[in-house]
């Protein structure tokens, strides 16, 4: 890797830059995933092509009619199909070769979140293309969606192998009840603040190819540089919850609603709201959830021992901030994801503690340009193991890789609190790893020469 010092950073090209890879989602939302298999790679090419004006750019946009888009990503198979020379194709990242499945093991996606139990396609290696489109409403979802239709109709060597729709809950709140979305890094040069007003902008290498990162180097990037700059890769993920389990699993460890209530936030670290407990310890404040300017401020500096805010929390875990400064070699900016959760399926009604049989959960896509030290380093290290919070028998409460022998640990005085026999409330559905071309790299790959 190069060295880059702050005087040789350039400004991001916003303009080549796929416009899901930095916007936060809408709210309210709704959103298709459809993924794509290319048999024809002539056909594979003209996709592409037809695909370029389809995708914006990066820069925020000013009109409230353009609130609709569509991101385009390729799977490592999906390059091979569109022709990429073997040559580039080993440029890309160990982790992104291999794909998730093959991973899966590493991950914690064992027992029922194998791969011999996915949904199918996914992870197989029909998995060339995946579309994403997001839009505040579904009139403006459906004339994006029309839009990549069309691009794909009357290819006889492209077929369409999967759908996901997604939307915003009527609770506003993730199948589970928690407001989410909340903790979002900024991204230096992106002009798009962050949710901490704490936490410095990230440097765009963190999370764009081509630009230094946090260690002040450029990351290992695909070759040519047409291809690999301004491109990012993503962590695709379909997550089912199994929220009657949670429910119950509260429901029998507590005295009153007000103790389960409590107990849920300390899994969590916020409350449904978005509280956090480490502004709120004692009670949920909708007021402060609902404030976008006050519910991430906080760091966890002086709450080390966890009695606001469990070190074992599912957000402390993702994002320790400032928690693990005192151990000096952790940088947790090396570690930051942008987060894009989107849930999918009915929401199982308030009080319900039995499984209704239906299929709910939350699409999540995470973006970075260092899949092993960011997405894997998160699950691997901080969901699915405690030793960073001196607990390694733990993994985290709500997605960690469970299997009913787990426990959690509530610090409190005078005695803390463990609860025992955790089963899994998050099992994968499927996933993979794919790679966001640049809006040049696009055109590229369209035009390719066998």
């Amino acid at each position: 890797m190069d060295t880059v010092s702050a005087r040789e950073t350039v400004g991001l090209e916003l303009d080549d830059v796929q416009s899901g890879v930095l916007h936060p989602r809408p709210s309210p939302y709704v959103g298709t995933y459809l993924l794509l298999r290319i048999d024809d790679r002539a056909a594979g090419r003209e996709l592409v092509r037809r695909l370029h004006p389809v995708v914006s750019a990066g820069r925020p946009a000013s009109d409230p009619a353009r609130g609709a888009w569509v991101t385009v990503a390729l799977t490592y198979q999906g390059l091979q199909a569109l022709g990429v020379p073997q040559e580039s194709l080993d440029s890309f990242a160990p982790e992104f070769r291999e794909g998730m499945a093959a991973r899966a093991a590493q991950l914690g996606d064992v027992g029922e979140s194998s791969p011999a139990n996915w949904e199918k396609p996914l992870g197989t290696p029909d998995v060339h293309v995946a579309l994403a489109a997001l839009s505040p409403d579904a009139a403006r979802l459906a004339a994006v969606v029309e839009r990549a239709r069309r691009a794909h109709q009357e290819l006889p060597g492209v077929e369409v192998i999967w759908r996901q729709d997604c939307y915003q809950l009527p609770t506003g709140r993730t199948s589970f009840g928690f407001k989410d979305g909340i903790g979002q890094p900024a991204v230096e040069g992106s002009g798009i603040p962050g949710s901490n007003p704490r936490e410095r902008p990230i440097k765009a290498g963190e999370f764009i190819l081509g630009y230094p990162d946090e260690t002040g180097s450029l990351p290992p990037m695909p070759t040519p540089q047409l291809l690999g700059r301004n491109g990012t890769y993503i962590v695709f993920r379909k997550l089912h919850t199994r929220v009657a389990a949670y429910r119950r699993y509260l429901r029998e460890r507590a005295a009153s609603r007000e103790e389960e209530a409590l107990l849920g936030a300390k899994m969590i670290g916020r409350w449904h709201s978005g509280a956090p407990l480490a502004l709120s310890p004692d009670h949920d404040d909708p007021q402060l959830g609902a404030d976008p300017a006050r519910n991430n401020d906080f760091d966890y500096h002086d709450d080390l021992r966890g009695f606001g805010c469990p070190a074992g929390a599912h957000a402390r875990r993702a994002n320790p901030r400032d928690a693990l400064d005192h151990e000096g070699s952790v940088n947790v900016r090396l570690h930051r994801m942008i987060r894009r959760g989107t849930s999918y399926g009915p929401v199982l009604p308030e009080g319900v503690l039995e499984d209704d049989g239906a299929d709910r959960g939350i699409v999540f896509v995470f973006v970075g340009a260092h899949l092993k030290r960011q997405f894997e380093f998160v699950k691997t290290q901080w969901l699915n193991d405690g030793i960073f919070i001196g607990a390694p028998a733990e993994k985290d409460p709500l997605v960690g890789a469970n299997d009913g022998s787990g426990a959690f640990t509530v610090p409190q005085r005078p005695i803390r609190r463990r609860l025992q026999g955790l089963p899994p409330f998050v099992v994968t559905r499927g996933g993979e790893y794919c790679f966001v071309p640049g809006l040049r790299a696009l055109r590229w790959l369209a035009e390719l020469e066998t």
